[in-house]
């Protein structure tokens, strides 16, 4: 705590610290008292050596086979497992999950390597016949160049691994910048990869702020793609930056993510699944369930169960194995939750439980917030309609399933949704209608798993899927290739038929 450690970025193999000269502290949002470390305040000319050095880099990397590529990211994830918790206590101090939830992030980190180093041996393309004699077609994926990615800080392996496993056995080189509020992570994922054999400047870390780091690397005219997670706020202006250039840009953004609960359904398994939705990581999740929708006739006996398991939570340091909900990010993520909480009670929600700083002995030091449950709420309200990403859930009810779907589908986001029930034909109808780009049955809307496509629809994204086997789209180029061996001119597009 009195010596932090010093984080310099990473470019072209070697660490350097800024040319700004300026660094920045990052603490526990557990303990404040605790230095997590220092880091570099990157600027414009940070990033444009990082994209140098990546540059430099991809002519031999992106000639080393595909499967060659592929072994690198397998023999990483054999060192994350061997890793797991001393990088989950990494993670713990410098975002403040609970130890359980970090281990998670780790593992998925883990599948994402041994998803995609497999990957290098098959990153399939199309044969297809032709339509002309002695003429052979096909169609393969080749890399961009240099990607550059932008990760928040509530995953800040799982994301970073998402973005750049699939980009490294595409066969393309990276910058990343990571969330400041956690970058210990990617600098634990890059040395696991490092060891693995992954050779200088394939990977480069700039630390900093998104003005000074973040928009000069958008902007930089040798950045053939920006993927992007974090605000739709800033992700619109990233959309921007990119097309001036007609950069390709990947979008994943907000959420504000419903869940749906019928007569029906197994009330103890509804409110185990709200309150790990709600109230896991703090709520701090793109896809964590902020608004319940729950019919009428069920509402008041399942909110009263999850009013009564929230208040029993174990709040505090998530270094603590008891811990299951820990604190808020930093102080100004906190600020915005509480300010969110009394814009509810001032539209006219009921407050059931939570709703206050904790401030009780060593939690002061930190940024805690009590699990927060809001009954009376309308669809029109800021509350179920802006993502506060926070410990905060919005009871909504309804009269029918068809009223259910339609209050889901009601915001601009689009990312995740779920519905409890045991008739078959609702869930059914409920899996096609909503307007999500994952949809749970009888499960909460949290829980995504590596090897299925990761995104949503209107706010939530532009389209692209994390993740998957859709993951190496945004990351490689298509190029069709026709061989004509026929030895005579051969006209397409060309009516031949006789």
């Amino acid at each position: 705590m009195s010596n932090p450690r010093i984080f310099q970025n990473l470019i072209g193999g070697a660490f350097l610290p800024s040319r700004s000269g300026q660094t920045f502290e990052r603490r526990n949002p557990a303990d404040t008292r605790d230095i997590v470390g220092v880091f570099q305040q990157s600027n414009a000319e940070d990033v444009g050596l990082a994209v140098a050095a990546a540059k430099a880099a991809f002519p031999a990397w992106s000639q080393i086979p595909a499967p060659r590529r592929g072994e690198i990211l397998l023999r990483a994830a054999t060192i994350l497992e061997a890793r797991k918790e001393q990088y989950s206590h990494d993670l713990t101090r410098e975002m403040g999950k609970p130890l359980f939830e970090a281990g998670g992030d780790i593992v998925e980190a883990i599948g994402m390597a041994q998803y995609a180093g497999s990957e290098g041996r098959r990153m399939h393309g199309v044969t297809t016949p032709s339509e002309l004699p002695n003429k052979f077609q096909m169609s393969i994926r080749q890399p961009l160049g240099v990607v550059g990615l932008i990760t928040p800080w509530n995953f800040p392996m799982a994301i970073a691994s998402w973005k750049m496993l699939p980009a490294l056995v595409a066969g393309n080189t990276v910058v990343i910048k990571p969330g400041e509020d956690a970058a210990v992570s990617t600098y634990n994922l890059v040395a696991a990869l490092t060891e693995a054999g992954l050779p200088p400047g394939v990977v480069n870390i700039v630390t900093g702020y998104g003005p000074g780091a973040g928009q000069p690397l958008v902007e930089h005219p040798d950045v053939a793609l920006i993927s992007f997670t974090g605000s739709t706020t800033t992700g619109r202006l990233v959309y921007e930056l990119g097309a001036r250039q007609i950069k390709r840009v990947s979008l994943e953004m907000g959420g504000k993510n419903p869940l749906i609960v019928m007569p029906d359904a197994d009330m103890e398994l509804v409110m185990q699944g709200v309150v790990w939705a709600a109230f896991g990581t703090t709520g701090q999740r793109c896809t964590a369930t902020s608004r319940l929708i729950v019919h009428k006739d069920v509402a008041e006996p399942l909110v009263a169960r999850i009013i009564e398991r929230a208040q029993h939570l174990r709040v505090g340091n998530g270094l603590d194995p008891e811990t299951e909900m820990g604190p808020l990010v930093n102080e100004k993520q906190m600020q915005r939750v509480l300010s969110y909480i009394e814009i509810g009670q001032q539209e006219g929600a009921t407050l059931r439980c939570g709703g206050g700083r904790i401030t009780e002995g060593d939690l002061a030091h930190g940024w805690f917030v009590q699990p927060t449950v809001f009954t009376g709420v309308t669809p029109q309200m800021r509350i179920a309609r802006e993502e506060i990403f926070g410990p905060v859930l919005s009871v909504i009810t309804v009269a029918s399933l068809e009223e259910a779907i339609a209050v889901a589908n009601d915001v601009a986001y689009g990312l995740s949704a779920s519905i409890y029930t045991r008739d078959i034909n609702a869930a059914y109808r409920a899996m096609l209608a909503l307007e999500a780009g994952i949809v749970y049955i009888n499960a909460p809307t949290i829980g995504a798993e590596i090897h299925l496509p990761f995104g949503g629809v209107k706010a939530t994204g532009n389209g692209h899927r994390e993740a998957g086997p859709t993951m190496l789209d945004v990351f490689s180029e298509w190029k069709s290739i026709y061989i004509d061996f026929s030895g005579s001119l051969q006209r397409a597009q060309i009516d031949n038929v006789e």
